[in-house]
């Protein structure tokens, strides 16, 4: 499955570099303003790595919800000449069915009786004038995950946050991300007070492997670079 245009990375610094063309800075404006739980400081930082990753290959992020942290790749890839796969199953997280704290009765399908925020997720790419450079994968990632073949510039993981559902995008996608790629992990907070461990988890563990460098982050956005 191959989706990536990469451009080279001098041609990218011309096209703008951080305040970009204005595309992408029409793309960014979209990815503040849109739904979602990505604070704007960590979504800038979010594009910024991904407009700057040296290696070839797509942007991929596992959990989409409506499509905030997809427009902030989306910019990044509308500069560079790449393109940004989404994947998500669209049914909601643990924390958004009925009776858990984020829950919103309005993103029910009454049809069927469950979550389903895929039409909010278009809406919000399509808004942005985005549906060029994203590709959605409607799914769990696990099962995409073994039908990937193509490495990946960029693996941005922001999946559910169990610690059953974050060790398994885990263990399914981090092999997959090029030799010089970046891995980038949301909701990384080091005190429990903060946030859920889940993905503190991920980011103890990836660390431990020796494969990867840590990359300055922003607030709970953490980065790094594969090694080897």
């Amino acid at each position: 499955m191959t989706v990536d245009r990469p451009r080279p990375a001098a041609r990218a610094e011309r096209a703008g570099g951080s305040g970009g063309p204005p595309g992408v800075l029409l793309l960014l404006s979209a990815a503040k303003a849109a739904p979602g739980f990505m604070p704007d400081d960590e979504g800038r930082a979010l594009y910024e790595a991904a407009r700057t990753v040296a290696v070839p290959g797509p942007l991929l992020e596992v959990g989409t919800w409506m499509g905030k942290s997809a427009l902030y790749l989306a910019a990044a890839a509308r500069e560079t000449g790449r393109q940004v796969v989404t994947v998500d199953h669209h049914r909601g997280s643990e924390e958004h069915q009925p009776g858990w704290e984020y829950h919103d009765p309005s993103l029910v399908d009454p049809r069927v009786g469950r979550l389903d925020t895929l039409p909010h997720f278009r809406r919000t790419v399509a808004d942005a004038g985005a549906e060029d450079v994203v590709i959605a994968v409607v799914t769990r990632s696990e099962v995409l995950a073994p039908l990937w073949s193509t490495p990946l510039a960029l693996l941005f993981l922001d999946g559910s946050h169990t610690e059953e559902s974050a060790r398994r995008d885990q263990d399914a996608w981090v092999a997959k991300l090029a030799v010089g790629g970046t891995l980038a992990i949301h909701d990384v907070f080091p005190d429990p007070a903060d946030g859920g461990q889940a993905p503190f988890g991920v980011y103890t563990r990836v660390v431990a492997s020796g494969d990867f460098e840590e990359l300055p982050g922003t607030g709970s956005l953490r980065l790094l670079r594969r090694l080897r």
